[in-house]
């Protein structure tokens, strides 16, 4: 097996770097390194929050009444409920990067940070009920009665408008392909991984009985996945209504515990985010850094921009685009800004104050070492909820790269056969081997795709506007 391995990094490695590189290009402003793609994002995020004069905000309780099923229209082509497309859609973005990654935020740029984790969260929610609506609105009912949609749809249905097919095709296609091959990193091997590794903590470590059996642990997994995808969207949907609401719950409840027991300190805690912020404050690397790893974070995890969610969220039954995008508002409140935030609490209100940030603990360790501060067995509540998220964002990313596979090659019982055996194949190569060169070229290809589909946005926002005030007026009276 390691040969293996070494064969595909030998390969895969100058391809990924020299993709990364360019990905991920970063410039110098004001002493700081700003990747592009991350401007590119943000930038995104902040233009539509104010184009749709906040419909972050005005569009909130809306949404609320949408996933309560206030505005169900059972016979309506799709195939999923709105709760369901949102619990489909959030199984994709809360993921262990939402326990570690916040750590290594904050270990980096401070406890700023957090507050810029915050923040981006909250411009986020704009950006996801444009390409969600987007998503519906340009879907295809496929002859076997399922529904596929996302940003390879709109980009092919932008250009076809407007006599340019072939634009739309190669742009719709290119978006396809790489989300194809992104979908086997960032949403397979990367959460296999990560699972595999929680499982071995709370087993031991490397004297755990399960250290040289990566390989059952992946064919356990992957054929844990393969029970529930091979149901299509509706099994998917069904698994994520009950996964996702249980599998937040008890993290979320897991960190109030902890920052309820560091109490004294939370006024602290956000008195010394808002201060390190706007520089205000020495700890970090000032508010520029803070800004930036900030909304790196955030953008990373809530995925607004990639348009991967519409595809998730375009299967929803409804007639009305602009319902579905409304209801899309809550996944970045869900993933960004409360499970981010809350993550945030526990290292400035428990890792903080009793100096556990400054030594070899990073990322998720630091969060789970936070946690056992207060709580000796709370390791195993950390590595129940990771491995829950990864097994989750599986879900969610087998049916994104399903759906752009469709787009590709067309649909067909032997084609998603095809799709979904390589794709829990890879589930099983992510628990036995190290790919990071793999992963890092899949990492890139995923934000590669942001670059047409936040064009398109920007192309389409114009008539989107439009559609959700009207929509709005129309339920509100």
């Amino acid at each position: 097996m390691n040969t293996i391995a070494e064969s595909i990094e030998s390969i895969m490695a100058p391809i990924s770097a020299a993709l990364s590189s360019f990905v991920f290009f970063a410039v110098p402003i004001g002493g700081q390194q700003v990747p592009l793609i991350v401007m590119w994002l943000a930038v995104g995020a902040l233009f539509f929050t104010f184009y749709f004069r906040f419909i972050n905000v005005r569009g909130f309780w809306l949404a609320i009444r949408h996933i309560r099923g206030d505005y169900k229209d059972d016979g309506a082509e799709g195939q999923i409920s709105h709760f369901q497309a949102l619990s489909t859609a959030v199984s994709g973005t809360v993921g262990v990067g939402n326990i570690g990654g916040v750590a290594v935020a904050i270990t980096i740029g401070g406890a700023g940070a957090a507050f810029w984790i915050f923040l981006a969260g909250i411009l986020s929610m704009s950006t996801k009920l444009i390409e969600c609506t987007l998503g519906v609105k340009y879907r295809r009912v496929n002859p076997d009665g399922s529904v596929s949609g996302g940003p390879m749809f709109y980009l092919d249905a932008y250009f076809n408008e407007r006599d340019k097919p072939r634009i739309g095709r190669i742009l719709g296609a290119s978006y396809a392909a790489a989300l194809v091959i992104g979908c086997l990193g960032i949403g397979n091997m990367f959460q296999s991984n990560q699972a595999f590794a929680q499982m071995l903590t709370i087993t031991g470590g490397e004297s755990s009985v399960l250290a040289d059996h990566g390989l059952l642990f992946g064919l356990a997994l992957a054929g844990t996945v393969a029970f529930v995808i091979i149901g299509g969207i509706q099994s998917i949907a069904r698994a994520a209504a009950v996964l996702v609401p249980f599998m937040a719950a008890i993290y979320i409840i897991g960190c109030l515990i902890v920052i309820s027991m560091s109490w004294q300190h939370i006024p602290s805690a956000i008195t010394t985010a808002a201060q390190s912020a706007f520089g205000l404050d020495a700890m970090g690397g000032g508010a520029l850094g803070a800004m930036i790893i900030g909304f790196q974070r955030a953008l990373f995890s809530n995925e607004a921009g990639l348009g991967s969610a519409s595809i998730a969220h375009s299967a929803v039954k409804t007639k009305d685009p602009a319902s579905e995008g409304l209801v899309a508002l809550l996944e970045p409140f869900i993933d960004t800004v409360v499970v981010c935030s809350l993550s945030s609490l526990v290292i400035l209100t428990t890792a903080v104050p009793n100096g556990l940030m400054g030594g070899e603990l990073a990322g998720i360790e630091l969060t789970s070492a936070a946690f056992a501060f207060h709580l000796p067995w709370s390791p195993y509540l950390i590595a129940v909820a990771a491995i829950l998220f990864a097994f989750s964002s599986a879900l969610a990313w087998s049916y994104y790269g399903l759906t752009a596979w469709h787009y590709l090659v067309g649909v067909g019982k032997k084609r998603t056969i095809i799709f979904q055996t390589v794709f829990c194949a890879f589930l099983v190569l992510g628990c036995i081997l190290e790919l990071k060169a793999v992963l890092d070229f899949s990492d890139a290809m995923v934000f590669l795709i942001s670059v047409p589909n936040l064009i398109a946005l920007y192309l389409f926002a114009p008539s989107v506007k439009r559609e959700v005030e009207s929509y709005m007026r129309s339920i509100q009276g």
